[in-house]
């Protein structure tokens, strides 16, 4: 019983450690956001603030449609261009990072100093998953260096189908 009281802590500890953790990434977001529009003399608008906090919460890649219809269902008074034109400028501000998979879609994820961009991409619905394994990064980095190449940026991009897709078809 003293067992499942401290698993329970732990666990309780962990949950509120991440949940600072993501309160404090989103504040500083925010932050380095609103110092570019005061730069560009630009308003943080509503529209704008909610667009923020709906792309920061999703914390993994986007494209333009899909965060309007997340946006959408809570908030109808934001229309399609208006998200448009912020993820332009949470690009622009530094706080996305603007990328193709080459399928068409523009997407969009928050910027990361020396992050790795690996994904799943589902051939079927287009879902694109994120995904980080350290043995990959070193087996590709040993090539290079054996190699005589200097490695500036990784990328792994897998196509397949995800297991959801896989589900409904069989």
């Amino acid at each position: 019983m003293k067992v499942d009281v401290i698993v329970f802590e732990c666990r309780e500890g962990s949950l509120l450690q991440t949940e600072a953790v993501v309160t404090q990434k989103k504040q500083k977001v925010k932050e380095q956001f609103h110092l570019f529009l005061t730069k560009k003399r630009l308003k943080a608008t509503l529209q704008r603030n909610l667009i923020l906090d709906a792309f920061v919460d999703l914390d993994r890649p986007t494209h333009m449609d899909e965060l309007y219809l997340i946006l959408r269902s809570k908030h109808s008074h934001i229309g399609h261009a208006t998200v448009y034109r912020a993820l332009r400028l949470f690009a622009a501000a530094g706080i996305a990072r603007e990328f193709s998979l080459g399928d068409g879609l523009t997407r969009y994820e928050l910027a990361g100093h020396g992050k790795r961009h690996d994904y799943l991409v589902c051939s079927d619905c287009g879902t694109v998953t994120e995904f980080d394994n350290s043995s990959i990064e070193e087996r590709q980095l040993a090539v290079a260096r054996s190699m005589g190449f200097t490695v500036e940026a990784l990328k792994i991009e897998l196509r397949g189908v995800c297991s959801r897709c896989l589900t409904q078809s069989g």
